[in-house]
């Protein structure tokens, strides 16, 4: 017989399963330190996967009134569909509040794995640009870490994970461990070629968690486009089916499923946690689990949500808030500048049946570098994603069969979308909702952030360059787009506990310890100091296993 798990009292409790939690798991576990991994949402099976599903299979061929119904928020993302809309948490479930003027899009899963399931994968490393941007341009704060510090394990994720990308020797963003890029088409490498002739600017194939050959026991990915579906190969990377399943392995590691967290548990007289409660998510009853440490990577807005929801014997609203810094500081790219064109001469018709490359190309930022003048509009910088190639014309004149013919023969067309970095701004908060709480009576969040002058200025640049850009590689009929999106639609809340040296201007340290708590760590999004453009998920991973690899230590000198 099999004993309780909330029987015994773990080393460390992990919450949350997904980039950052996975890797807390296999780090820990496989250093012989008993973790118990805690995931508000189910366990997923490769059953589930739909990527070579038509549809003309779906009840409802991807129009189903049950996505409007429950999930009017999570609708948003682009990932979320008939397919797979069960991931996604249900939004009548978990509600949380905004200003009536400041509406914020919280996109979210509760299933093993978390976004990894349906995350876009780019993976691009953070430069002492981002790391020191206040030494650079005097705004905010520098992180108490250089590159220095995190490339070692910026090296460990990339050896392990697998990212596929090209070295550019751009120092805005430095080249990693690659495993062999994917193909440009020949538009990206006319666009490559001109811009780089023309303006300077450094274009590469996007660096991605996809494996273009076999690595770690994962096989290759067969270009079937649709990754946010599931890949029966494992070929991108998510974490149930690596960090997950490496962690469990071990034997070290209990993974602990529809376990919703709603606060930490303190040691009677000490500021020193002991745990935490939850709720079980199918039976709605109250459960506690004993550790020596707690490990937050339930998401940057969920994990703050945990600490805000932990009455602190400091006497401040929140656990770790002695400096009044938690929940400030909140950060989303911004996102929303696109420029749009048609390349002339390519004569390759576009087709329904692949392969398809689920990755574009990455215009490096150029704004305010070490080597470009201070922009007098703003500070920081962007980058681009996009992508060139044949498509189907559905804006073609006509009717009938010539209608036909026009959208089938299609256009060449290029396109490029800006992510921005977001200052960090104490006005751009979370709180806890006085009346709101969820299915579970967990009280909700409450968002209140906007995309400032900054941010503004900066689409606004972004557009213009773009143009600029396609202009430069001959394309006719631009498009340009530069209002900002709604926040929290780039999918990188990032910033609300930050780290630093002085507890007064910060919640965590270097290694992600709480200032006030010293076994309780904020390990995800959270811990930012600054968003810098690039795409975050590698940087959490790598700081992850920075903290993790320092914990380690600590337990071998007795000290947790």
């Amino acid at each position: 017989m099999f004993a309780d798990p909330l029987s015994q009292t773990y080393d460390v409790i992990v919450v949350g399963s997904g980039a950052t939690g996975g890797w807390a798991a296999k780090r820990l576990s496989e250093a012989g330190i008993r973790v118990a991994l805690l995931e508000a949402g189910r366990e997923v099976s490769p059953k589930e996967f739909t990527e070579h599903m038509p549809t003309f299979k779906l009840k409802y061929r991807n129009m189903s009134p049950e996505i409007v119904k429950t999930r009017p928020i999570q609708k948003q993302c682009y990932a979320c569909m008939e397919y797979n809309y069960d991931w996604f948490v249900n939004d009548l479930e978990n509600p949380y509040s905004t200003p009536k003027d400041k509406p914020f899009t919280w996109q979210r899963l509760r299933i093993l794995g978390g976004r990894t399931l349906v995350w876009g994968r780019q993976s691009y490393r953070m430069s002492d640009l981002d790391f020191k941007a206040y030494s650079h341009d005097g705004y905010g704060q520098d992180w108490p870490v250089s590159y220095k510090d995190i490339a070692p394990f910026y090296d460990i994720v990339e050896d392990y994970v697998g990212i596929s990308g090209a070295a550019e020797g751009n120092a805005a963003l430095p080249d990693g461990r690659f495993l062999p890029p994917m193909a440009m088409t020949c538009g990206e490498m006319l666009f490559r070629d001109r811009v780089k002739q023309k303006l300077g600017h450094t274009i590469t194939i996007g660096r991605t968690a996809m494996l273009t050959r076999n690595h770690n026991g994962r096989l290759a990915c067969h270009y079937c486009g649709p990754c946010e579906r599931g890949c029966i190969t494992f070929s991108y990377f998510s974490s149930p089916f690596t960090t997950v399943k490496d962690a469990l392995k071990t034997g070290n590691c209990t993974l602990i499923t529809n376990a919703v967290v709603a606060h930490i548990n303190l040691e009677k007289g000490e500021n020193r946690a002991a745990g935490v409660t939850f709720i079980d998510r199918l039976t709605h009853r109250t459960k506690e689990i004993k550790a020596k440490a707690v490990i937050l990577c339930a998401q940057a807005l969920e994990s703050t949500r945990i600490l805000l929801n932990t009455p602190a014997r400091e006497g401040t609203m929140g656990l770790g808030n002695s400096s009044g810094l938690l929940g400030k500081g909140l950060m989303d790219h911004c996102t929303g500048a696109a420029a749009s064109g048609d390349l002339m001469g390519f004569h390759e018709a576009p087709s329904l049946n692949g392969p398809t490359r689920a990755n574009g190309i990455y215009v490096i930022r150029f704004r305010n570098t070490i080597d470009s003048p201070r922009h007098a509009r703003f500070i920081r910088g962007y980058g681009y994603q996009g992508s060139a190639g044949p498509q189907f014309d559905f804006n073609a004149e006509g009717f009938g069969g010539g209608y036909k013919q026009a959208v089938v023969a299609g256009t060449y067309g290029i396109s490029v979308g800006a992510f921005g970095e977001c200052l960090a701004r104490d006005d751009n908060f979370v709180s806890i909702d006085p009346e709101l709480k969820d299915a579970w009576g967990i009280p909700a969040l409450h968002i209140s952030m906007t995309q400032g002058d900054n941010e503004k200025a900066m689409m606004e640049d972004a557009a213009s360059a773009g143009a600029e850009m396609l202009e430069a590689a001959g394309a006719k009929n631009i498009r340009v787009h530069s209002a900002l999106a709604e926040p929290g639609m780039a999918i990188h809340e990032l910033g609300i506990a930050r780290m630093g040296n002085d507890a007064k201007r910060s919640v965590t340290d270097q290694w992600t310890q709480l200032h006030d708590v010293p076994n309780v760590f904020a390990m995800d999004g959270a811990c930012f100091v600054s968003s810098a453009c690039q795409n975050p998920t590698l940087t959490m991973m790598a700081i992850a296993v920075r903290g993790c690899d320092h914990l380690i230590q600590r337990f071998k000198r007795n000290e947790i």
